[in-house]
């Protein structure tokens, strides 16, 4: 119970991260007002969501080996690939 929980938060203070270097970097494009700048901020907010998701999901994956069978666990895996592989 403590590492689901150790889990959980950490997957959830990830995200909250992530939301808050988006509403940062929203602020920062207006303070700036410059389009060149905004395009900038908006490259960064691009790398960084990627490496968010691959950290959620690896976490929630290390969670999950102990209690998914195999198949399951290389199937949900399969599905994040997916992911990065359709949005390329």
């Amino acid at each position: 119970m403590v590492t689901e929980l150790r889990a959980v938060l950490t997957m959830a203070l990830l995200r909250l991260l992530a939301g808050t270097l988006e509403i940062t970097a929203g602020l920062l494009m207006v303070k700036f007002g410059r389009v060149d700048t905004a395009l900038k901020i908006n490259a960064l907010l691009g790398l960084i969501g990627p490496v968010i998701l691959t950290l959620v999901s690896t976490v929630g994956l290390l969670r999950l080996s102990t209690q998914l069978p195999w198949p399951r666990l290389c199937l949900t895996a399969l599905g994040v690939f997916l992911i990065f592989w359709g949005t390329r």
